[in-house]
């Protein structure tokens, strides 16, 4: 994918991050409300899948608040507005990160706390959803036009690639790209240098797998791809699968 530094940026990783969130949370859920819920090693890899998404989360919104929406301000002063919704956001987000993580924690040796894990999951999601979606719709049209493909893959790389363990970026990038479509596999890919994208490809890529067919066992939820979101006319988002996805986990 060739980049001109004097384009607008595009911001598509953002969307695509947010679409990997929608999707393992919505298969939380579908694994929480079955029939037969999880027991044993599959509970507990659950509950240790949540603490560790709700981490990814944390840090995606730390690396916008110290890194992107820092620069945005001093860029784009007419976009102060939207980024104190942004701020706001976060800030009515944490508690409801931090209420699911205790959850998952109680749940990773309780069973019977699977409802109240749901209802701590439908709480993130009632403040998260809706920023998210903001953000797409709304944000990250300012972004690009903003700032250049360039400064914005900077950005990237320095607030939200670097302070990352290489374990950390294989565990997550290939968390990120499952059930995505090609062209947003590529978007993620590439702002990954050639060489740890190779060792990131091929040497986690089993380990990821591993795990995706341990917490949805074969499932409804492991047949939940990527679920991007898309402006209708009316300029209303919604939720569907993305084009072109893979069967997860494969």
């Amino acid at each position: 994918m060739e980049n001109n530094p004097h384009e607008p940026a595009d911001t598509r990783s953002m969307g695509i991050v947010h679409s990997a969130l929608r999707r393992d949370m919505e298969r939380t859920r579908l694994v929480l409300r079955s029939r037969q819920s999880p027991d044993g090693k599959r509970r507990r890899a659950l509950a240790a899948h949540i603490v560790w998404m709700m981490n990814v989360l944390r840090m995606h919104h730390t690396a916008e608040d110290v890194g992107l929406w820092p620069l945005i301000r001093v860029r784009n002063p007419s976009a102060a507005a939207l980024l104190d919704e942004m701020d706001a956001d976060h800030k009515r987000i944490a508690p409801a990160i931090t209420a699911l993580e205790d959850v998952a924690r109680a749940y990773r040796d309780d069973r019977s706390t699977g409802d109240e894990l749901l209802g701590a999951l439908a709480g993130l999601t009632d403040v998260l959803l809706p920023h998210l979606r903001r953000e797409e719709l709304e944000m990250m049209p300012v972004v690009g036009a903003t700032v250049t493909t360039a400064e914005y893959l900077a950005v990237e790389t320095e607030y939200f690639v670097k302070p990352k363990g290489f374990m950390e970026l294989g565990a997550e990038g290939h968390w990120i790209i499952d059930g995505v479509s090609p062209d947003d596999r590529e978007v993620i890919l590439h702002v990954i240098p050639a060489v740890p994208r190779f060792v990131l490809l091929h040497a986690f890529g089993w380990r990821y797998r591993r795990r995706a067919a341990l917490l949805w066992n074969g499932g409804p939820a492991a047949a939940v791809p990527s679920l991007t979101v898309s402006a209708t006319a009316d300029g209303v988002g919604r939720e569907e699968p993305a084009v072109g996805g893979r069967e997860p986990g494969r």
